[in-house]
């Protein structure tokens, strides 16, 4: 029976963010991953040896540096890219709007895991825009890579911050880690497209590709929305909700953000209904007129229906502007979306659908107006609430798995 959880979220924000212009290289030849939990033979990586002096004495440093492919990568729904690391397949060039084409080029959610005894690990990644910050949202986050580990006890924790100097940047994240294997998480950039991205440690080191995940955890949160989804203004890339969220559930989730496009258009359900999800999260109000929600929603909860009859869908409100308190014209704004949201939810009810949720606005961003940049666009304060809001309503879908 559909439920109306009583929980509180905040929707994908009304965008001002367009797409950062890019050319995309032609796609190089494939390079297929090792199984989850293999070592990387040492022969697929690239050697660099590199000349060094410390205190007056010279040495060399040998650095083997693995294609990120080799690893396979997390939260990518579809193999069947036209470059490298793009969210949609190549045939949604052909159906889906040209801005939400080029959005679904930057690589948003999309991460590696892999398992190393280095004590020193380096990237190496190239983006395609020039454009490597955005003036609500730092470099580090627009084109940045991040980096967490486990700790002892199996929970994430942040690491490093790989901070993009250039189109290609090459940074040892981090050094002196403890002896010992341990597992990483590197997530790619949120507003920039990648064309390479290598992972370096010591040539005498090894590097594994991440563990399988459980059979109950290997179907994916799929997330369809908008700017905020996408991640602005997040100030590393692990910061976005879709991405705290993967943590805590520790599951893989696909990030189909588009900014300033997340509109419930049947062209990108089409490409969503590809996806075996363990849960469709519909967040598209902040970029639709109260008349396109209720036009949309039926038919988008019908087209994902037809295809997954069982797989539980999660509808979501607007959030509200941290500046509403005192504009009238965006409380308005808030109500009115919300408002044909709640009534669409109502129709579908009535007709029995199953699988379907609700998350209100209410409260997400907390009560302080302090939890975004500009009244719309999370901080990281902000995706950290917008995260706790998400748990509990999502941990209930998923019989807490």
């Amino acid at each position: 029976m559909p439920r109306l959880l009583n929980s509180f979220v905040v929707a994908l924000a009304f965008s001002t963010v367009g797409p950062i212009a890019f050319a995309q290289e032609a796609k190089p030849a494939a390079v297929a991953p090792v199984e989850p939990g293999a070592v990387v033979p040492l022969d697929r990586a690239k050697v660099e040896v590199k000349a060094t002096e410390k205190d007056g004495k010279k040495s060399e440093e040998t650095t083997a540096w693995y294609d990120a492919r080799l690893l396979g990568i997390e939260g990518q729904a579809f193999s069947d890219t036209k470059a490298l690391y793009d969210r949609l397949p190549a045939r949604a060039e052909k159906t889906v709007r040209p801005a939400v084409w080029g959005l679904s080029r930057n690589s948003a959610g999309l991460c590696v895991r892999f398992v190393t005894d280095a004590r020193q690990i380096a990237c190496r990644w190239t983006v395609t825009s020039a454009n490597l910050a955005m003036p609500h949202m730092p470099a580090t986050g627009v084109s940045g890579v991040d980096l967490y580990a486990r700790d002892d006890a199996g929970t994430w924790r942040w690491v490093a911050a790989g901070k993009p100097t250039a189109q290609t940047t090459t940074a040892v994240l981090v050094s002196g880690m403890p002896e010992g294997k341990r597992e990483y998480r590197l997530y790619f950039p949120l507003y920039n497209s990648v064309s390479d991205l290598q992972i370096g440690i010591p040539q005498d080191r090894s590097l594994a590709r991440g563990p399988a995940f459980p059979e109950d955890r290997r179907k994916p949160i799929v997330f369809y929305g908008t700017s905020i989804t996408h991640g602005a203004s997040a100030s590393r890339t692990g910061m976005v909700h879709t991405a705290i969220l993967g943590r805590r559930f520790d599951r893989p989730v696909v990030n189909l953000g588009f900014s300033g496009n997340g509109k419930m258009e049947k062209e990108v359900v089409e490409c969503i209904n590809d996806i075996d999800a363990a849960v469709f999260v519909i967040d598209c109000l902040p970029n639709m007129t109260a008349a396109e929600v209720t036009e949309r929603t039926i038919p988008l909860v019908e087209q994902i229906r037809a295809k997954h009859p069982a797989t539980p869908i999660l509808l979501v409100e607007d959030r509200n502007y941290s500046d509403a308190i005192f504009l009238a014209s965006k409380r308005e704004r808030n109500r009115t979306s919300q408002a044909a949201l709640k009534t669409e939810f109502a129709k579908l009810q009535e007709r029995k659908i199953p699988g379907l949720f609700y998350l209100s606005a209410e409260k997400l961003l907390g009560d302080d107006n302090e939890g975004t940049v500009d009244s719309s666009h999370p901080t990281d304060l902000g995706f950290f609430r917008q995260a706790d809001a998400f748990e509990p309503v999502l941990k209930t879908i998923l019989g807490g798995k």
